[in-house]
C-alpha cells in the first residue's frame, strides 16, 4: 500500500497538504483512489465557421496584428480579433494583461475555449493558448477533471496525481487469474493508471471496468460474509404483540395504507419469530416509513427492551426525537424518548449516557454519535438505521456490537429506490419489505423541466410561493466556480439570487464542505422558518423534513442521475399544500430531455429507477453519478448494473467454493480482502 503522506510528494506543503485532507486525501493511496468526476476530451481544432456555440472549441490561428488591452466599468480585457475564410473570431482574457504581451504577430497559435455568442459575434472566452506541437500531444487525448475545493484547482491536482503515478509501489496483483482471464479485466497497477490519465475512451472503459468489478467484488464478499454470520441467529430479545403499538396505530388520525399494513406485519412476524430481523424497508419519499419504525420502537420498549433510530443529521434526529415525544404526549405513552448527537455538551452527554445506562430511557434517537461516543445501553434489542447507505454495514455491525454481545433485531429504511433485482443483490444479509404506495392525502408533486431562459419567471413563482408563507429550494451541482466544469454553483448562486428576489426574502447556502455546526444552525434556521430560499448541494438530499417547503428548483438538471433528482424532489411535497419541482436542463440534447422527461410524467421512484436503468448504456459515464451514497468511489449501480448481477454470481460461486478463501490461488484476494475490511474499519472509528 502506498501509504505514505501526501505532503512527500514535491510542491505539496503544510498549506497545500491541509486542503488535500479537505478532500478526504491524506496518502498517496487516497489521491490514486481520488478518480477523476469527468475528463475534458481535447478535439482537432476546426475552423472558425463550424465552432459550436456554448461549447469548447479549439482553433488554429495566427494574429496578424497586437491585441488591444481594454478597460471598462472596472473590467480589464485583452482583445484580440481572429480570422480565416470561414468567419472571425474574437477572443477575450478578462483580468489577464499579461496576455497582451505574451502573444506575438505572425506566430501560429492553438486557441481553446468555450465560444459564445456576444451582440452577434462570436467570442471565445479565457481560451488557454498552445503551440501547434504542444496542443498535438493533447488531441484526441482524455484529460481528467476532479472534484475540487477552493485554492486546490483541478491542476494542482492532476499533477499531484502525475507525480504519485510516478514514485508509487506497484501494487501486487490480487484478483485470481480465472476472473481476469474470463472477464477481460486489466491488471490492477494499469487500472490505476489508465483511470487517470487514459489514452481514449476505450482505454478508459477497459480500466474503469477493472476497477469497479473490485468495488463490487469486495463490497459483495463483506456482505456474503455477514450473511452467513447472522444466518438463522437465535434471538435473544423475542417480543409479544404489544397493546400500546395496537392502541397507537388505532387513534392515529389516518389509516395505514395496505403496503405499510403488510410491512408493519413483516415486522412484527420478525420481531416475534425467535429468530434474529435483519429487515430492509424500502419506501419511496414520503410512503410512510417512519410510523413503522416507530411502533417498532414502540413494540421493544413495551417488552421491556431499548430501541434505537439512528439518522443521518442531526437535524433529522432531533426532528425524530421532537415528533416521537409529541405523539407519546398526545396517546400519553409513558416511554421515555432520549436524543444523542455529536454536538451536544459534555454535561448534555453525561446525563443522557447514565439515563441510557440505567434503562431510564426506552427510546434512542441519535447520529452516528450513537455508535462513535461512550454509549452503553441495557438490553438493546432494536437497532433502525433510516437511510442505510449513509451508514455501512460495518456501522450497521458496530451499533448491534453495543447489545452486550446479544444480537439485536436490525431494521433498515431506505428511500433510494432501486429495483427489486438489484436491492436483493446489495443488501444481500436483509430480507425485503416493499412499500410502494403513498398515503392517499399525499398531493402529487406538479413537475416541469424547462430551458435556462425560464429562470426569471421560477424566481418569480417562487417570491408568489414566499409571499403566500412558503419556502424554496435551489439545488446547484458546484459548491463553487470550477475552472474546468461549466455548472452552476452554490456561491455564486446565492449571490444572484440575494439580488434577484425582494430584500425582505432570506436566502442562505448550504454544502457539505461547511462545517456540521454551521451546517445544523442552517437546516435549524430553515426547518423553523427562518430562511425562505436555501440554495444547496445534493448535501439536503437526505436529512431535513420541511413540510412548509413547496418548491424544489434544481440547476443543471441534466447533471444529476434520475434516482438523485427524485431524492431531491422529494424533500417537498411533505405538507399539505401543492408542491413544484423545477428542472433546468441546461443540456441541449436530445438524450437528455428524454431521461428528464421520465422524472416530468411520474413521482414514481421505483419505475423511474427502472426507465433510467434501462436508458443508461455502458458507456455512460460522465457527468454526475448516480449511486455515490452506496460506498462505491466509481461504481454505479444503474449504470454497471449487469457487472453487478456478474460479480454477484461469481462471489457466490467462489465462497461456496472455498468459504475461507484458503486455497493457493486465493491467498492474495484474502489478504487485500482483510486489508480492505480493516481500513473500513478505521475510518468508521470502529
Amino acid at each position: 500500500m502506498n501509504t505514505q503522506p501526501i505532503e512527500e510528494l514535491k510542491g505539496i506543503g503544510e498549506k497545500t497538504g491541509k486542503l488535500f485532507r479537505k478532500l478526504g486525501i491524506e496518502t498517496v493511496a487516497d489521491l490514486l483512489q481520488y478518480y477523476p468526476r469527468d475528463y475534458d476530451a481535447f478535439e482537432e481544432p476546426l475552423p472558425i465557421g463550424q465552432l459550436k456555440e456554448n461549447r469548447v472549441n479549439a482553433v488554429a490561428g495566427v494574429l496578424v496584428k497586437p491585441a488591444d488591452l481594454l478597460r471598462f466599468n472596472g473590467l480589464m480585457m485583452v482583445s484580440v480579433s481572429l480570422k480565416d475564410l470561414t468567419g472571425s473570431l474574437q477572443l477575450a482574457w478578462y483580468h489577464m494583461p499579461y496576455m497582451r504581451t505574451n502573444l506575438k504577430t505572425g506566430t501560429p497559435y492553438i486557441f481553446r475555449g468555450r465560444v459564445v455568442r456576444k451582440r452577434g459575434r462570436l467570442v471565445m472566452e479565457q481560451p488557454e493558448v498552445y503551440t501547434p506541437e504542444s496542443f498535438q500531444q493533447l488531441v484526441h487525448s482524455l484529460q481528467p477533471i476532479y472534484s475540487q475545493t477552493r485554492g486546490l484547482g483541478n491542476k494542482a491536482i492532476a499533477k499531484a496525481v502525475s507525480q504519485a503515478l510516478e514514485v508509487r509501489k506497484l501494487e501486487r496483483e490480487y484478483m485470481p487469474k480465472e476472473f481476469r482471464t474470463k472477464y477481460q479485466l486489466a491488471e490492477y497497477n494499469f487500472a490505476i493508471e489508465h483511470i487517470h490519465y487514459p489514452k481514449d475512451q476505450q482505454e478508459l472503459l477497459f480500466a474503469r471496468k477493472r476497477l469497479v468489478f473490485d468495488e463490487f467484488f469486495l463490497f459483495l464478499i463483506g456482505v456474503r460474509r455477514l450473511k452467513e454470520k447472522r444466518a438463522d441467529q437465535k434471538s435473544s430479545f423475542p417480543m409479544k404483540p404489544s397493546q400500546e403499538a395496537d392502541a397507537l396505530k388505532a387513534s392515529l388520525p389516518y389509516h395505514l395504507t395496505d403496503a405499510q399494513e403488510r410491512t408493519w406485519s413483516e415486522v412484527r412476524a420478525d420481531l416475534g419469530g425467535g429468530l434474529a430481523m435483519n429487515r430492509l424497508i424500502q419506501g419511496d419519499v414520503g410512503s410512510g416509513k417512519t410510523i413503522i419504525a416507530i411502533l417498532a420502537l414502540l413494540e421493544a420498549a413495551s417488552n421491556g427492551y431499548q430501541g434505537a433510530l439512528m439518522v443521518p443529521t442531526e437535524v433529522l434526529a432531533k426532528q425524530h426525537y421532537e415528533s416521537i415525544v409529541q405523539l407519546f404526549t398526545e396517546h400519553e405513552i409513558a416511554k421515555v424518548p432520549i436524543l444523542v448527537t455529536g454536538s451536544m455538551t459534555a454535561k448534555e452527554k453525561r446525563l443522557a449516557y447514565e439515563k441510557i445506562r440505567s434503562h431510564e430511557a426506552d427510546i434512542i434517537i441519535g447520529t452516528h454519535a450513537l455508535i462513535q461516543e461512550k454509549v452503553e445501553y441495557d438490553k438493546l434489542a432494536l437497532v433502525i438505521t433510516d437511510e442505510q447507505h449513509r451508514f455501512g454495514v460495518g456501522q450497521r455491525e458496530a451499533l448491534g456490537a453495543k447489545s452486550g454481545g446479544e444480537t439485536p433485531h436490525v431494521l433498515v429504511m431506505s428511500a433510494t429506490p432501486i429495483p427489486r433485482t438489484l436491492a436483493i443483490i446489495l443488501y444481500g444479509d436483509l430480507d425485503i419489505s416493499v412499500i410502494d404506495q403513498l398515503p392517499s392525502n399525499r398531493l402529487p408533486i406538479k413537475n416541469c423541466v424547462v430551458g435556462t431562459d425560464y429562470r426569471k419567471n421560477a424566481y418569480s413563482f417562487m417570491a408568489k410561493q414566499i409571499a403566500q408563507g412558503r419556502q424554496a429550494y435551489v439545488i446547484c451541482p458546484m459548491v463553487e466556480e470550477s475552472e474546468m466544469i461549466e455548472a452552476e454553483n452554490v456561491l455564486d448562486y446565492t449571490k444572484t439570487l440575494k439580488k434577484e428576489l425582494p430584500s425582505e426574502i432570506t436566502v442562505e447556502y448550504l454544502h457539505g464542505k461547511m462545517k456540521g455546526k454551521e451546517k445544523n444552525q442552517i437546516m435549524e434556521r430553515f426547518a423553523a422558518g427562518e430562511i425562505q430560499v436555501l440554495v444547496s448541494t445534493t448535501v439536503i438530499e437526505v436529512g431535513v423534513n420541511v413540510p412548509n417547503a413547496t418548491v424544489m428548483m434544481i440547476e443543471n438538471a441534466e447533471r444529476f442521475g434520475l434516482a438523485q433528482l427524485h431524492q431531491l424532489r422529494g424533500r417537498v411535497g411533505r405538507g399539505k399544500h401543492q408542491s413544484y419541482c423545477i428542472m433546468v436542463n441546461c443540456a441541449e440534447d436530445g438524450d437528455t430531455s428524454e431521461r428528464l422527461d421520465i422524472l416530468n410524467r411520474s413521482n414514481d421512484g421505483f419505475y423511474i429507477a427502472s426507465q433510467d436503468l434501462k436508458l443508461r448504456g455502458p458507456g455512460d459515464i460522465f457527468g454526475m453519478r448516480q449511486s455515490g451514497e452506496l460506498e462505491f468511489k466509481l461504481a454505479d449501480i444503474f449504470t454497471d448494473a449487469n457487472l453487478l448481477k456478474t460479480v454477484s454470481e461469481e462471489v457466490n460461486r467462489l465462497l461456496d467454493d472455498d468459504p475461507e478463501l484458503e486455497q493457493e490461488e486465493h491467498l492474495e484476494l484474502k489478504r487485500h480482502l482483510d486489508q480492505y475490511l480493516q481500513n473500513r474499519y478505521e475510518k468508521l472509528n470502529l
